[in-house]
């Protein structure tokens, strides 16, 4: 869901710069979220906009008694919402799609309103649970991981390239699909590489803004993430555009398009299934447990290093959101209660 146009009236009677300033203006609109934030608001809207037709309600008009009702109906699993009751950061996110919505029309639908805030807390003390975090990915699973990759193969040389990348830089999976050669290389790119002597240095647009992420060359060749871009890049015979591609010919040369997000957490799904990980819990359960997170959560866990440093790598606003990613840590090295004297 993005801002609407000018209306053609409106447009007809611009002169031809304002025009071109509106066209820009609504591309900086867009540029304030991401594409997967947009496409998610846009399904949300779908779903509250049904549920108003279902119940016979208007939802262009912002309503916090009718909002309120609305994720009442999905934290309870009403019929009209599909029988099945929503989580608690489901329905946050619902709501927040909602405010998004009705500012993009001009309208405000104020979330401190009674009716929306006091079932939002009563929500949220009756159904909130502890979050569920994704299983960390540590280096001895992540050499396990390695060596179910083909490296005979374009698609296993790739993918041996994107795990050891994601976990060094600590990267979202749409900041690893999202690498370019270059700068400005593409449209669609979320940052770009610089080969240097000590190793990687990217640039990244992230949710915090740019930084930059230093990703040194490994200690051995195997497990070397420079060594394993460059043997990608290489043999895929990529010198410009996105690096991780698409692979077609029957699996003998790489595409152009770039390959999406969403293959980043299939993959970590399917290498930690294929190495064995968490044998100990049943084999249907075992996918569940990994995502594109766990890189990003492996490597939080077992750099042992300043936590400052940790934090910048992972681009956290806050030390707090950075120690959410620390599986295992020392928690009790700072001991309030023997400093306290007891």
């Amino acid at each position: 869901m993005t801002d609407e146009a000018p209306s053609p009236a409106l447009r007809d009677h611009q002169p031809l710069a304002l025009r071109d300033l509106a066209e820009r203006a609504r591309g900086y609109a867009e540029a304030a979220s991401s594409a997967n934030t947009r496409k998610a608001y846009a399904a949300d809207w779908k779903h509250f906009a049904d549920w108003c037709r279902r119940e016979g309600l208007d939802p262009i008009a912002p309503d916090p008694q009718m909002v309120g009702l609305y994720i009442t109906a999905c934290a309870s699993g009403a019929k009209s919402v599909g029988s099945r009751k929503n989580a608690v950061s489901t329905i946050e996110r619902r709501l927040s799609a909602l405010v998004w919505a009705y500012t993009q029309r001009g309208l405000m639908l104020d979330r401190r309103d009674r009716h929306i805030a006091t079932v939002l807390a009563g929500i949220r003390n009756s159904h909130a649970e502890p979050p569920r975090q994704k299983e960390a990915i540590l280096p001895e699973d992540l050499l396990a991981m390695l060596e179910t990759c083909n490296r005979a193969t374009l698609r296993g040389l790739r993918d041996r390239a994107m795990l050891l990348i994601g976990f060094a830089g600590g990267l979202r999976r749409s900041e690893i699909t999202g690498l370019d050669m270059g700068r400005d290389q593409t449209s669609d790119g979320r940052g770009w590489i610089e080969v240097l002597p000590g190793g990687l240095l990217l640039r990244l647009r992230g949710k915090t803004g740019w930084r930059e992420v230093e990703i040194g060359r490994g200690s051995s060749p195997l497990t070397c993430p420079v060594e394993a871009l460059e043997l990608w890049l290489r043999l895929a015979r990529i010198s410009r555009g996105p690096l991780f591609r698409r692979i077609t010919g029957q699996g003998k040369e790489p595409g152009p398009l770039r390959l999406n997000d969403r293959e980043i957490a299939r993959l970590v799904k399917r290498a930690a299934q294929a190495a064995g990980l968490r044998g100990d819990r049943p084999e249907a359960e075992r996918p569940a447990l990994f995502s594109g997170h766990s890189l990003r959560a492996g490597l939080a866990s077992s750099a042992e290093v300043d936590e400052r440093h940790v934090q910048k790598q992972l681009g956290h606003a806050s030390a707090e959101m950075t120690r959410r990613y620390q599986r295992r840590r020392d928690r009790f090295r700072v001991n309030l209660t023997q400093a306290a004297g007891l």
